[in-house]
């Protein structure tokens, strides 16, 4: 590559290229996004069907909500009257002795060098309570008020479970495998693989919010694996100064046509290196990332402007209130990516820089509240907005967590118990939009809420409907790869309008 360099009148590699050049994009964290040509001007949009679409899709964008460290399914989707009518009493002392084999629970439950967890040395209640909202009467705790007032237009899936007890299980939700398997791509890349750009000018997957911990899957949890760094998330923050690291040239002074002509010779150099390197995939993405940065300058600070929104627009999502306004942003965000083409939005809530802040194996009843003040009113407002622009019916917005809670009491940090521990074997997720039925409920767990019974689903199946609603045939979409059956799952059919 350096003798083509220097051929051209030019020293140096490409990186001190860049620099001299005053663009600054060194550490760019845009290695996951493709421009579709050598120079810097922005390619038309997809139009067609790509080879893996059925041409069946009732879904053009998804929207991802993940609560980081694991939701109790009892507070909050699928309330369990049993837990506080049989509060502080053990297992045998209840009707539903056969719920579980407690020996074998706490083996699966125990973890190395712990103590066993006994989760039914004490039931213990539900820390709100719970009523029936909307035309389909479905109960929704209290704790989320706002998201009942659209329950209509939800799918709940009661019948949720995964294979990890620990906090892996937020990367086994994303890809379907577990802490040490991390060389899978997540759902969101798939959808970018499988669908292209409907804006040449934005990413096609896009991440807000501090995504999980190190210990957790981190970068994982939204990359791309073997599908090539061009179809893995890109991390925007909800702020219009500086919604991007590194997009901004190191030179102020640097004029946008100045950038645009140093943009152009490094397009011609582009096509030179391509010969002596022409199936360098990351160095091809990289250089086609720099480029699409450029283009990235105007659009998403805009996006993230949102001086042109009405206020009725940011009270609906909560940004006028402190406790949602964090959270609000990025909904709202959410919203006007999707709006403008972009085909996969992730948003993360709860990081604690460990397993997440929904983690709550003590004093669940004083931690948990405002965990759900912050998000309900925003997620009930962007389904909201969505419906009023005529956008849910073509956007599929899916709400999941890594596992639920467990019926009985945690012990771990308070000889009381008041917390509940990590619960694979039965939680709820939800979906809205996007050619999913409202106002149902699939999938049940047993009277305490412990094991999912009826409509029982890994996680792997919410992929594979999503995937289904985008028009893509998850079984073919694959380059050549071993995928275990569990990694396909099986489409969700009861919940398809």
């Amino acid at each position: 590559m350096s003798k083509h360099l220097h051929s051209h009148g030019c020293t140096g590699t490409r990186r001190q290229f860049l620099l001299d050049t005053g663009m600054g994009f060194t550490g760019l964290a845009l290695s996951a996004m493709m421009f579709r040509d050598g120079v810097a001007v922005a390619a038309p949009a997809q139009d067609v069907l790509t080879k893996w679409q059925t041409g069946e899709a009732k879904a053009k964008s998804v929207i991802w909500i993940f609560m980081i460290g694991g939701v109790s399914h009892m507070e909050s989707f699928d309330p369990k009257p049993e837990l506080t009518k049989y509060a502080e009493k053990s297992i045998d002392e209840t009707p539903y002795r056969e719920v579980a084999d407690q020996g074998k629970i706490n083996k699966i439950l125990a973890e190395p060098g712990k103590e066993k967890r006994e989760v039914f040395k004490k039931i213990f209640p539900l820390i709100s309570g719970f009523k029936k909202y909307g035309q389909s009467g479905i109960e929704v705790s209290d704790l989320f008020p706002h998201i009942g007032g659209v329950i209509d237009d939800i799918a709940l899936l009661r019948g949720m479970w995964t294979i990890d007890n620990n906090h892996g299980a937020q990367l086994t939700f994303h890809t379907g495998r577990k802490i040490g398997d991390t060389g899978h791509p997540t759902v969101g890349a798939w959808a970018s693989y499988g669908l292209g750009t409907l804006n040449a000018n934005l990413p096609e997957f896009v991440v807000l919010g501090e995504p999980s911990a190190d210990c957790c899957g981190r970068s994982f949890t939204y990359g791309s694996a073997y599908l090539g760094p061009e179809y893995g998330g890109v991390r925007l923050k909800v702020d219009a100064k500086d919604p991007l690291s590194y997009v901004h040239p190191a030179d102020p002074k640097l004029t946008l046509a100045e950038q645009r002509d140093a943009f152009s010779l490094i397009g011609q150099l582009n096509q030179i290196s391509g010969i002596d390197y022409p199936t360098d995939d990351e160095l091809r993405a990289r250089i086609k990332a720099y480029e699409l940065a450029f283009q990235m300058q105007m659009a998403v600070p805009e996006l993230m402007d949102f001086a042109k929104e009405s206020e009725h627009t940011k009270q609906l999502y909560g940004i006028d209130r402190k406790e949602t306004a964090a959270f609000g942003s990025q909904c709202l965000a959410a919203r006007r990516l999707v709006e403008q083409g972009v085909r996969f939005v992730q948003l993360f809530h709860g990081y604690s820089g460990n397993a997440g802040r929904w983690d709550h194996h003590a004093n669940i009843g004083k931690l948990m509240p405002p965990l759900c003040l912050e998000i309900d009113q925003p997620i009930a407002g962007l389904i909201s907005d969505l419906k009023q622009r005529g956008m849910l019916d073509e956007t599929l917005v899916v709400f999941g967590t890594e596992f639920g809670r467990t019926p009985g009491a945690e012990f771990r940090e308070s000889s009381k118990g008041t917390g509940r521990d990590h619960h694979p074997h039965g939680f709820t997720c939800w979906m809205a939009g996007g050619g999913v039925k409202g106002g149902m409920v699939h999938g049940a767990t047993d009277e305490l809420g412990f094991h999912a019974i009826e409509g029982r689903h890994y996680v792997t199946d919410i992929h594979a409907t999503v995937l289904n609603q985008l028009g893509l045939n998850h079984y073919i979409m694959h380059p050549n790869r071993q995928r275990l059956p569990r990694d396909f799952g099986d489409v969700i059919t009861e919940v398809i309008a």
